[in-house]
């Protein structure tokens, strides 16, 4: 009878190719970064980039002199202005434990605070030296995130410096269509990879079937390792924020929120004032909404309570217009007005909810991609500000007006009643015992 099990050869040979392929594994995850970050650095701070970027749209640290040299460097510049779009380009070699600890998004959020522009798209490089990422503010309207991630699995670009990529980002940034892009690039891969004999064949093939699986999976996570690294990147699965940066990003956004949240205030009180009485049977909801807006704008402590104030003016607004409207989006009030309802699952949940997004959050959710939320922080986290528990946060407890139950239960009504200083005193009551 023969035995299916392997011989004692095969199961030496195993061993070697599996350590070989597993050193090789370890050598390209490894480090994460290109070599010369390695010994490089950044060469420059987060301010002198900002200052540089003041005059030229793109910067390119000295290291990366040669893989972009200034006739290329020209070229982008001159691509950017076609455009007409807030583009700036930041290639800085980036490692584990610098001053971003080589986080793209790090260096990325640093930047916009510097840089202080209410419109800003940024295109970064990443430590893997092959990817680019890319961050806009306020929204992704023009899906500068996938744009840059799709530079990464096109054929096309397999063999191209990085100026190439670099100009291919802004090429698909400006038409608007990296998220088409994206997709069908990585389902094509996908695509790919199920389609290899190693892949479909059967593991009931015995032992020696079961040996060439487990080496052909090895193998194609040393040619795929970062493809899967990529596509396992918190873009697609949980929220995850910068903690070294977020006391700086949120600052900056604070004295902006401050200002724009006081605006609101104002003209939601010329607007009921001009009001026809008669005709604006939601005037009275408008007058609590105007109310309670300035009462948590006096009481206000950061980010989040100013991000509320916004969401009561445009409850009030939408209390005078002859229909109401959506609120706010759930993922981050600071989008804007939402365009539709959806059910959402948190991650790790049973539970789903029903919410309103704008359009970007919800074309996100409809790609298994995780919107950008409104981050805060809770007791010494970096949460989601849904992630509050809801007895220490009003904004949490509604979703910022998404989770209300109807027409009579409105964030200015919770006000009134006190929800928003019992909440803030449970909070401080519960970091004073924690303390």
């Amino acid at each position: 009878m023969t035995s299916d099990r392997p011989t004692g050869a095969s199961r030496g040979l195993a061993a070697s190719l599996l350590t070989a392929l597993l050193l090789a594994c370890t050598a390209l995850l490894g480090t994460g970064a290109p070599a010369r970050a390695e010994t490089a650095g950044t060469g420059a701070t987060a301010t002198a980039i900002a200052e540089a970027l003041a005059t030229n749209p793109v910067y390119v640290d000295p290291s990366y002199a040669a893989a972009v040299n200034p006739t290329q460097q020209q070229a982008l510049v001159d691509q950017i202005s076609a455009t007409g779009l807030p583009i700036n380009v930041v290639l800085v070699p980036l490692k584990k434990g610098d001053a971003f600890d080589g986080d793209p998004r790090a260096l990325a959020a640093v930047l916009k605070e510097r840089l202080d522009r209410q419109h800003l798209i940024l295109i970064t490089n990443d430590a893997y030296g092959k990817w680019l990422t890319g961050t806009e503010w306020p929204t992704d309207a023009h899906q500068t995130r996938d744009a840059a991630s799709a530079v990464g699995f096109l054929d096309e670009l397999d063999d191209a410096g990085l100026a190439a990529r670099v100009g291919k980002a802004v090429e698909l940034i400006e038409a608007g269509n990296g998220t088409e892009v994206y997709e069908a690039e990585t389902a094509r891969i996908d695509k790919e990879y199920s389609a290899r004999p190693e892949v479909k064949e059967d593991a009931s093939g015995g032992g020696s079937g079961l040996l060439l699986a487990v080496i052909a999976v090895l193998a194609l996570a040393v040619v795929g390792a970062a493809f899967l690294v990529r596509r396992r990147s918190p873009r697609h699965t949980a929220f995850t924020f910068p903690d070294a940066v977020f006391a700086a990003e949120q600052a900056a956004d604070e004295a902006g929120l401050r200002r724009q949240a006081a605006a609101e205030i104002l003209a939601l009180g010329e607007a009921v004032e001009l009001a026809d009485s008669a005709a604006t049977p939601g005037l009275s909801r408008a007058l609590d909404a105007y109310d309670a807006a300035g009462r948590v704008l006096d009481a206000a402590q950061g980010l989040p309570d100013l991000v509320g104030v916004l969401a009561l003016t445009a409850e009030g607004r939408s209390a005078l217009a002859p229909a109401p409207t959506l609120p706010l989006c759930f993922f981050d009030p600071r989008h804007g007005t939402a365009v539709r309802r959806t059910t959402w699952r948190p991650l790790g949940r049973r539970e789903q909810a029903d919410i309103a997004v704008c359009e970007d959050c919800g074309r996100a959710l409809r790609a298994r991609r995780s919107p950008q939320v409104l981050a805060v922080r809770d007791q010494g986290r970096t949460v989601p500000y849904f992630e509050v528990p809801a007895e220490r946060s009003l904004w949490a407890a509604t979703g910022y007006g998404s989770l209300l139950s109807g027409p009579d239960d409105t964030l200015a009504a919770r006000v009134g009643a006190g929800e928003f200083s019992r909440a803030r005193q449970q909070s401080e009551d519960h970091g004073a015992a924690k303390g």
